[in-house]
């Protein structure tokens, strides 16, 4: 059958930016919440070549995907440049940003301003889960090389690797 009632309905798509180095329990929150919003959330890791990661891309991108793989609508990529250029290539209309505080609220909103000027894209802002308003990956690492425990800070598969990665250090 042609015509209207015959057309697919298109997919609702988003994407979840950031460094993820590593992830944490508070990215999953964000990106679980924004999983059973969207038919397929895009997790965009950024790649910011003047800035030396405790873990390489491919390594964040692995843990990643390992880690929300249950969700199923779920994919792992990486980007440089724009991310308003990565949301076009992709058709995704929308940037979902999980806000911990007031702070993050402030520089969040110029750039949700300033991506939706130069493209269109909608950003959406969602609370932290208050569990984890706190959190940070630059937290996580500082705790965890000085000894101190994040095991109810990233899902175990990132403790592993975490723990491995400072035993390297």
């Amino acid at each position: 059958m042609n015509g209207p009632e015959s057309e697919e309905t298109p997919l609702r798509r988003a994407v979840c930016p950031g460094s993820f180095d590593p992830v944490t329990n508070g990215h999953l929150d964000i990106i679980a919440r924004a999983s059973r919003l969207y038919d397929v959330v895009h997790v965009a890791v950024m790649i910011n070549q003047s800035k030396q990661g405790l873990f390489t891309v491919e390594e964040r991108i692995d843990l990643l995907r390992r880690v929300t793989a249950e969700y199923g609508n779920v994919k792992v990529e990486s980007f440089h440049g724009l991310l308003v250029d990565f949301c076009k290539q992709r058709d995704i209309p929308a940037i979902v940003k999980g806000l911990r505080a007031v702070s993050d609220f402030d520089y969040e909103l110029q750039m949700a301003q300033m991506n939706n000027g130069l493209s269109g894209v909608e950003t959406l802002f969602v609370p932290t889960n208050p569990t984890y308003s706190f959190l940070s990956s630059s937290l996580v690492k500082e705790v965890a090389a000085w000894g101190g425990d994040v095991s109810h800070l990233v899902p175990p598969l990132v403790l592993e690797a975490l723990t491995q990665r400072l035993g390297e250090r």
